[in-house]
């Protein structure tokens, strides 16, 4: 990271610019100028020393304060502004940002609780784990879908599917149900962690595939067996974990593919799935290729991922002109609460319900 740097992105519906001033300092703000309402920033992301809205040329600083306008005074002693008028009002609405590890957050609520007290240790604690060193972006993937944003977020808690959607995982041995892995919910339902963990030794991909519910045509082969190589490095025996924090982000590990999914609502029935993949600073050149090649199995043409895109899509087309009825969760009961195995159990999105219809009143 360098000073000026920044990125655009949303916060819901609302663009926001995430940008570092010169002392390294985060800074985010509403991308949306303080004149007329312009756009401020309109790439992805770059390095500038000001941000200047191409409209009548405000300009900005790093921490989105106005710092210059335009015949300011007028001209020749005509126009311009009042006397009275103050660049120090007229800045660009700041948002209240915080970070775990290389994952930066922002609020518009100045009194919220903190990021800690928000996620809570032991959702901190798995950010930690696949982010236990430096980082670096190796790639990105935007992906779109024709159903509300709850409907992923339903379908990146769900276990249940896993193993019966997703013919790819017990074709090749990577997940099925009943596989040894857990699931922790966070108290207010809001937040789920599911992890899966290595086979025990003696338990060969086989008699996986074996034991798998449904199958693919025998002989299935990969062209390259590389892809669904495991290299352990994080230092336990979880080989897949999918984290969901509460409303938007999903954090990955499928092997090594390390990646973070930043849900975007475009409408009430169109959402954007922005990947980010990433490596660790110290990985050779032969480490990111294998990365690299595992990205295969997930973002929108994946072996797995885009089978989830289908499936929020024929979800809002079903339930379209239906909106007085309702899902029928009840998997495992009406729990919410966290597990020692997955798979055939659907707290996780009960909590999600629980913990969005807290934050709603309803």
């Amino acid at each position: 990271p360098n000073p000026g740097d920044y990125k655009s992105t949303f916060l819901g519906d609302t663009p926001v610019v995430l940008s570092r001033d010169a002392d390294g300092k985060l800074h985010a703000f509403v991308n949306r100028c303080a004149h007329r309402g312009a756009l401020v920033c309109r790439e992805l992301r770059g390095n500038t020393d000001v941000h200047t809205c191409v409209y009548h040329q405000w300009a900005f600083d790093h921490a989105g304060d106005l710092i210059g306008v335009p015949f300011r005074r007028g001209l020749a002693g005509k126009g311009g502004y009042p006397k009275d008028f103050e660049m120090a009002e007229h800045g660009l609405q700041k948002l209240r940002v915080d970070q775990v590890q290389s994952m930066v957050f922002a609020t518009f609520d100045m009194e919220a609780p903190s990021l800690q007290d928000f996620l809570g240790e032991e959702m901190c604690g798995n950010i930690k784990r696949v982010m236990f060193k430096p980082i670096k972006v190796i790639g990105h993937a935007r992906q779109y879908f024709n159903g509300n944003w709850k409907l992923y977020s339903e379908n990146a808690r769900d276990s249940y599917h896993g193993g019966l959607l997703h013919l790819f995982y017990p074709t090749f041995g990577i997940y099925r149900q009943g596989q040894t892995g857990s699931v922790h919910v966070d108290d207010s339902g809001m937040h789920l962690l599911l992890q899966v963990h290595e086979p025990d030794e003696g338990q060969s991909m086989e008699a996986y595939q074996e034991a798998s519910s449904r199958k693919a045509e025998e002989g299935a082969t990969l062209e390259d067996p590389r892809l669904l190589e495991y290299r352990k490095e994080m230092g336990d025996k979880t080989m897949l974990t999918i984290q969901t924090l509460f409303p938007s982000v999903v954090v990955q590990q499928i092997s090594n593919t390390l990646a973070v999914r930043q849900i975007l609502p475009k409408a009430f029935d169109e959402t954007e799935l922005v990947w980010t993949f990433y490596a660790f600073e110290d990985d050779d050149e032969e480490m990111i290729e294998h990365r690299m090649r595992q990205i295969n199995m997930v973002g929108p043409a994946g072996f797995i991922s885009m089978e989830d895109g289908e499936a929020v899509n024929i979800c809002q087309q079903g339930i379209a002109r239906d909106g007085d009825k309702s899902s029928f969760i009840e998997m495992g009961g009406t729990g919410t609460g966290s597990l020692e195995h997955m798979g055939f159990d659907e707290n996780p999105i009960r909590g999600f319900w629980k913990g969005y219809r807290g934050l709603m009143g309803l």
